[in-house]
């Protein structure tokens, strides 16, 4: 009688483990390769002098503030907009800021730079609008930066 009475909760128990899922397959989102491109009418590769960045880091940098930056190929539009963050941390030796767009719907240049002991500077950063299918990384070719245009879904995972 004793195994009558245990036979009902172990059939339950088996029958919820049957049916239960231990494991779910995680979904992931395929790149959305429909995404129009915000840069078509620029070059894939944009130089980009040293004094145009150091600029946006001067005194007079404050949030709120109207920022530009111009290309060294002058038939390009430079990037203009609004700065809406900056930060400075461990006595200056590495600052960043952000400028939103207010000629290209959307963009957001973020720039960072980064100060060694000896005083020398190296840049980072990024033009980039999550809606569109297109972006610009900033990146150092002997000692001359440029804008390398590439891929939203290259550089980001969705």
């Amino acid at each position: 009688m004793n195994y009558l009475k245990l036979s009902g909760p172990g059939l339950l128990f088996i029958l919820c483990c049957a049916t239960g899922f231990a494991q779910n397959r995680a979904t992931i989102n395929e790149p959305d390769f429909n995404k129009p491109a915000l840069f078509s009418n620029f070059p894939d590769k944009i130089p980009v002098t040293i004094d145009e960045l150091k600029s946006l880091f001067s005194h007079d940098a404050a949030r709120g503030n109207a920022a530009a930056v111009s290309f060294a190929d002058k038939k390009l539009p430079g990037f203009n907009g609004k700065i809406v963050s900056i930060a400075s941390k461990y006595n200056n030796s590495i600052r960043s800021v952000v400028i939103r767009s207010t000629q290209f719907n959307g963009a957001t240049l973020t720039l960072s730079s980064s100060t060694t002991t000896d005083g020398a500077a190296s840049y980072t950063g990024r033009i980039i609008s999550f809606q569109h299918g297109d972006l610009f990384l900033l990146q150092r070719e002997n000692d001359q930066y440029y804008l390398i245009k590439k891929k939203y879904h290259e550089l980001i995972n969705e």
